[in-house]
């Protein structure tokens, strides 16, 4: 396999190698489960889910391992204005990430571990730090020492001991006098009057942030995995303080390969609720947004990239997803018509069936690899969605020609060349996570009815104004089709066809 990713921990595009043949194990930094999930974290669990779907599709067996921090400040803050637990607060909110990842085709991950379910891995990992004398206690907390990690800042490029120069005279206004060093960090924190605690050998209290991670990255998947998953605002100092943890206690490499997406940002801004500018994707989706036109949306830009959120770019998005959509939905509202093999249409309930490579004509082999060639360059799904527009194009312009009712399948001598193009667009759709949204697409249809002859009259009115070299009224014509979701599609020899957008 060719596949290239560029890795954050070494700032290159590297040959993706997995450590066993065949097999790739893959940890990604999960939610903090006290609210609903947001744009940001669509941006993320789609593109991820994407990198899952394409190893799987190249033939390796994935274990993806997906983790849910449920003990945290802000939980517990939630709980507090609620006047319900911690648990509370926790358990609905993940059903509601559940329901939102569903929504918009993300496969679950085969594992989600929790961080109340792992307190007897963490605590035997803070252990051995002691032990070792990584780590030391103070009062009930345990701090992890980031000066006995001598390659401590190797992920984020950050050099240590020219920040602590720098940052001398400020850091100790604030410096915790209990920290040996202002840049050391809470492995476990002592209970505070009031808060859901659990026993250790330090005394009661919970977990930091960042050994939750590390310890069940180990139980789940072992010292080394193969690559390491999250947003890049946790590189410094989530990421960092992962492997400085993970390295210091088992002596060997956590992840071979760290990949990072871009943040997302609303009209040129960052997103955030201190803005007012933060949408979250059930907000999304009750404003009628369909699931994949978002996913679209999201796969257009380059993961590692920043994406620019703004309405327009949505609706951009919208009426692209559309016609991608009545390709895709071809065998479901035709396919009987065409003739074509009941077993291999789209089933509307689970979405895209993937095809068998051997049911696909091999004539389609060239677009396949142009795919393959444009996720191996570091999963480059710009270029796989251009692919996937090329092959879906005649079949756009076939299921427009069904809605007109000038299409005779009896005599059409291209309809198995039209069914080949179709097995192939639903294999490469499904790769990347697009699904056929029938229900969208017959409501689209329903929507946007509109007279057979006002459309050819307009077409007739604007073909006069245009040999009357009216063109602001022939564009006006256009225009105005257009919002009705007709396109024309002007053709040699004075032909104007027309087509659903």
């Amino acid at each position: 396999m060719s596949l290239k990713l560029t890795n954050t921990l070494t700032r290159r595009r590297e040959l993706f190698r997995p450590l066993s043949p065949g097999k790739v194990s893959i940890y990604c930094c999960g939610v903090t489960v006290y609210d609903l999930c947001h744009l940001g974290h669509a941006r993320s669990y789609i593109v991820w889910d994407v990198l899952r779907r394409y190893l799987i599709w190249q033939g390796f067996s994935v274990t993806f391992v997906q983790n849910f921090t449920d003990i945290d400040d802000k939980i517990l803050h939630r709980a507090a204005e609620e006047g319900c637990t911690m648990g509370d607060v926790s358990e609905r909110n993940i059903q509601a990430f559940h329901k939102d990842m569903e929504s918009l085709g993300i496969l679950r991950p085969d594992r989600m571990p929790r961080a109340t379910k792992c307190l007897d891995s963490i605590r035997t990992l803070i252990s051995e730090l002691e032990e070792k004398g990584a780590a030391y206690s103070v009062d009930g907390d345990v701090y992890f020492s980031v000066m006995k990690h001598v390659n401590y800042g190797k992920l984020s490029g950050r050099d240590i001991y020219e920040q602590q120069l720098n940052a001398d005279g400020r850091v100790r206004e604030v410096e915790e006098a209990r920290k040996r060093n202002s840049f050391d960090f809470a492995l476990w924190k002592g209970a505070k009057e009031g808060e859901p605690s659990f026993p250790s050998q330090w005394g009661a209290g919970r977990p930091g942030w960042h050994i939750e991670c590390s310890a069940m990255v180990r139980e789940e998947l072992g010292n080394t995995i193969d690559i390491h998953l999250g947003g890049a605002d946790l590189i410094f100092p989530h990421h960092e303080n992962e492997i400085a943890q993970s390295e210091a206690a088992s002596g060997q490499e956590l992840a071979r390969y760290w990949l990072h997406n871009g943040m997302v940002n609303v009209g040129g801004q960052k997103m955030s609720k201190s803005l007012g500018n933060f949408t979250t994707i059930r907000d999304l989706l009750h404003e009628g947004v369909s699931p994949m036109t978002l996913r679209l949306f999201v796969l257009q830009a380059h993961y590692r990239k920043p994406l620019d959120f703004t309405r327009e770019a949505l609706q951009a998005s919208s009426s692209g997803w559309r016609g991608l959509n009545s390709a895709l939905c071809l065998g479901i509202t035709y396919g009987e018509l065409l003739e074509w093999p009941k077993e291999n249409f789209i089933n509307p309930d689970s979405g895209a069936v993937l095809p068998s490579k051997d049911t696909i004509d091999e004539g389609w082999n060239s677009q396949r690899q142009r795919f393959i060639d444009a996720m191996n360059d570091d999963l480059n799904t710009s270029g796989a969605l251009a692919v996937l527009f090329e092959v879906a194009r005649p079949l756009r312009s076939l299921a427009n020609r069904l809605n007109r009712g000038d299409f005779d399948a009896t005599s059409e001598v291209e309809h198995p060349t039209f069914y080949s193009r179709w097995l192939c667009l639903v294999e490469l759709a499904a790769v990347i996570g697009l699904r056929a949204e029938l229900e969208n697409y017959l409501l689209n249809e329903e929507e946007n009815v509109i007279d057979l002859s006002e459309i050819q009259s307009a077409i007739d009115e604007r073909t006069k104004a245009k040999l009357a070299r009216d063109f602001k009224t022939a564009d006006q014509i256009r225009d105005k089709l257009k919002k009705l979701g007709i396109e024309l599609v002007d053709k040699p020899g004075g032909v104007t066809e027309w087509i659903r957008n």
